[in-house]
């Protein structure tokens, strides 16, 4: 089984994910984040999902090439999309200030190709993966142009990955609501 859970930030999407999963000991969490000594805010973040988790669990810290991890039979938790694809978009433009004409395109089918080979490494081991992700396209358009790129790309690779599961959550306030 493949689920998309989506949200603003801090809606309940991990505490959805990490519940769904809770009677499962031999889960595979696919820890996305950066770890960064001089950013302390995220430091507490990676600390609270850390102190959540299931002991039993085993935890993968990566942001692609998940598809190599994959088992038979197994269960994953990727938490979460949004970081994996804003890790991929700096690997891309560095120190870019912005996308030239077609390289939101080239980026976007690299990131498809990423998530399609652990979508299709996953159906073919009867994987269950779990993906946590951002509804970014919510709010208003970013005014620096590699933030509009990004929200472009996460937009469309959550409704790629929507597309291929068979249940989706939206997370509001907290609440989940079955929206496939």
């Amino acid at each position: 089984m493949l689920v998309l859970i989506t949200g603003g930030q801090r809606s309940g999407k991990s505490r959805l994910a990490e519940k769904l999963l809770a009677e499962h000991n031999a889960v595979v969490y696919f820890a996305t984040a950066e770890y960064n000594d001089s950013d302390t805010e995220m430091s507490e973040r990676i600390k609270k999902h850390q102190s959540r988790r299931n002991p039993a669990w085993r935890t993968v810290e990566c942001y692609k090439q998940f598809y190599q991890f994959i088992e038979q039979d197994r269960s994953y938790l990727l938490d979460c999309v949004t970081n994996s694809v804003s890790r991929l978009l700096f690997d891309y433009t560095h120190d870019k200030e912005c996308l030239h004409s077609g390289e939101l395109e080239i980026l976007l089918s690299q990131i498809k190709k990423e998530y399609s080979l652990l979508i299709e490494t996953a159906k073919a081991k009867n994987a269950n993966i779990y993906f946590v992700t951002n509804e970014v396209g919510s709010a208003v358009i970013p005014m620096h142009p590699i933030s509009r790129a990004f929200v472009d790309l996460q937009g469309m690779i959550n409704a790629f990955i929507a597309e291929n599961c068979d249940a989706v959550y939206l997370c509001v306030s907290g609440i989940p609501i079955k929206i496939k």
